[in-house]
């Protein structure tokens, strides 16, 4: 499950990206497990309290899924991945990763200053170098369901903000 919106207009500082990374179909089937759950456990008190309580326990594990669940999205220059967002001029030139390598890239051996948005039932990933010499984090790997898109959004963002950050040097 996603909702991606991707937009093909990066100079008007609009999203060119946005991606939520919900849950797969196990993490779906916890929260309705738990509102059988709670249908189950109060069916002996009464079943119509039984079946509005867990009916309102779907809803609001759905809600709570849905909103607290990432976004990773491409606009106004920067990516954001959760709450944590960089200026794409900021990123070198990254790569899409298989779930095999995104997992490779967070074991052992691996930097524990990358910083990670990851979920492991996406089948994607993009590794991204971070440029800034005063960035203690050298790199971000960001999940997604459609991990060649959100790179080329990156790319395109890094294009346009590209020519406006040369433009305000000279």
């Amino acid at each position: 499950m996603t909702t991606e919106h991707p937009r093909a207009d990066v100079s008007s500082g609009r999203t060119v990206y946005a991606e939520r990374l919900l849950p797969g179909p196990l993490g779906w089937s916890f929260v309705l497990g738990f509102a059988v759950f709670v249908l189950v456990a109060l069916v002996p008190v009464d079943l119509v309290v039984a079946l509005v309580v867990a009916s309102a326990t779907l809803v609001v594990g759905i809600v709570v899924v849905a909103a607290t669940s990432p976004v990773v999205a491409v606009r106004d220059g920067r990516l954001h991945a959760g709450r944590a967002r960089i200026p794409v001029s900021l990123l070198g030139p990254g790569r899409t990763l298989d779930r095999d390598e995104a997992r490779a890239a967070l074991g052992p051996g691996s930097d524990a200053r990358l910083f990670a948005c990851y979920r492991s039932w996406l089948p994607g990933a993009v590794l991204l170098p971070v440029e800034d010499p005063q960035d203690p984090t050298p790199a971000w790997l960001v999940s997604s369901r459609s991990a060649r898109r959100l790179l080329a959004a990156i790319d395109a963002a890094r294009g346009s903000t590209q020519a406006a950050h040369s433009e305000q040097i000279g």
